[in-house]
């Protein structure tokens, strides 16, 4: 006697993965920080050590940039799409 035979479900892929959490204003954020990080340590090797650049200006620079920029690039969110 013979066996019936089963029939096979289809099965749906469905993506494990979540969304990528960045877009294109996060990496805005990124490479102006980036920018400005360069430019604080480009303004911290100028002149004298005590000079206004290198005392004052590039520690500004930085401090902003590591405490302000770095910061939104990684927590700012996305507007939401609505769905109509």
């Amino acid at each position: 006697m013979e066996k019936p035979k089963k029939k096979k479900k289809l099965r749906k892929k469905v993506s494990t993965k979540p969304p990528f959490p960045f877009d294109g204003r996060n990496f805005l954020y990124f490479f102006i920080g980036l920018f400005l990080l360069l430019t604080g340590y480009i303004f911290m090797l100028q002149g004298p050590a005590d000079s206004f650049w290198s005392r004052t200006l590039a520690p500004v620079i930085l401090v902003i940039t590591y405490c302000i920029i770095f910061p939104i690039a990684i927590l700012s969110k996305g507007r939401k799409k609505e769905k109509e």
